[in-house]
């Protein structure tokens, strides 16, 4: 029987609303334990990871805040993400916003190292999260873990990092929101990056299945973080940075679906839930849907109503 290890990151400073923190629990009321059960899972839920308070750290970006618990987050997350990794053979890490994945993804490239593999990442969010610390606007940290695990300059102030990803090793689908410093890093590094014209384009299936078949040639880890932006707000409301003209129901599933087919994933992130702003569950329903498709449930395991 495969095995999954959840944890919690009731994490949202972040982000620029609050709510995030509740996205855990959202998922967990939904029956995201329950639903990876019933597909044949053995579910072990190890709870919230959580952080003492953090004094008040200052940065040369007057904009940067919450920078002394985004470090903390990072430093108690790497250890649980490698455990879990190595624990389980698809750990999911509930969310919180999207800072969570420079602990979890740090962590589980520890583990592809010890494993001898290269991690490899698909990025499936409506922005790249390409900041420093530097060139923030905003100062929300959500929007830098990408640049720091795949180890660019400018993160002194967060943890040493020790595994770092490789930007070739990047995959980023449904792009629709790029600031200037982040489309320069990558351009620079030449990530490979679809954005929503182009799946408008080629649909989703043509640069997924090329990126799976690097990932597969090179005996890579694959590590999904799958952002509720990704989604079209129309579908998935609970989500505090909506940008228009997402992914929709069907392409997400069929993005699913393929990666589970693939058998390359192996841990997942799901970030940015904010039940704040869902309508009735609808978004976290949803969530656990799209998990459920990744974790082997197929179109015709569904139950539908029969109104014959």
């Amino acid at each position: 029987m495969k095995s999954t290890v959840l944890f919690g990151v009731p994490v949202e400073t972040g982000a620029s609303q609050r709510g995030c923190l509740m996205g855990p629990a959202s998922l967990r009321t939904a029956g995201l334990p329950q639903t990876l059960s019933a597909l044949g899972w053995s579910v072990e839920d190890r709870g919230d990871v959580q952080i003492a308070p953090q004094e008040i750290t200052a940065h040369a970006n007057p904009a940067v805040h919450n920078l002394s618990e985004t470090r903390a987050w990072i430093e108690a997350l790497e250890p649980a993400a490698y455990a879990a990794a190595r624990d389980s053979d698809l750990p999911v890490f509930m969310g919180g916003d999207h800072s969570m994945s420079a602990g979890t993804v740090p962590g589980v490239a520890r583990r592809a190292a010890e494993e001898g593999r290269p991690l490899f990442v698909l990025w499936l969010d409506a922005h790249p999260d390409l900041h420093t610390l530097d060139t923030t606007e905003s100062g929300n940290l959500h929007g830098t873990p990408v640049a720091y695990f795949t180890g660019q300059a400018g993160f002194e102030a967060y943890p040493a990092l020790t595994n770092a990803v490789a930007p070739e090793h990047m995959c980023f689908i449904g792009i629709r929101s790029v600031d200037p410093a982040e489309q320069d890093r990558i351009q620079r590094f030449e990530m490979d990056v679809q954005d929503m014209r182009a799946i408008d384009e080629t649909g989703v299936l043509v640069p997924l299945r090329a990126f799976l078949e690097r990932v597969r040639a090179a005996n890579g880890r694959l590590h999904v973080s799958f952002d509720v932006d990704f989604l079209d707000p129309g579908i998935a409301p609970a989500v505090g940075t909506t940008v228009p003209g997402g992914a929709t129901f069907r392409e997400a599933h069929l993005i699913m679906e393929t990666l589970c087919d693939s058998g390359l994933v192996g841990s997942l992130d799901l970030v940015e839930l904010n039940p704040f702003l869902d309508e009735r569950g609808r978004t976290a329903k949803l969530l656990c849907d799209l998990t459920a498709s990744l974790f082997g449930r197929r179109v015709l395991d569904r139950m539908t109503r029969s109104f014959g």
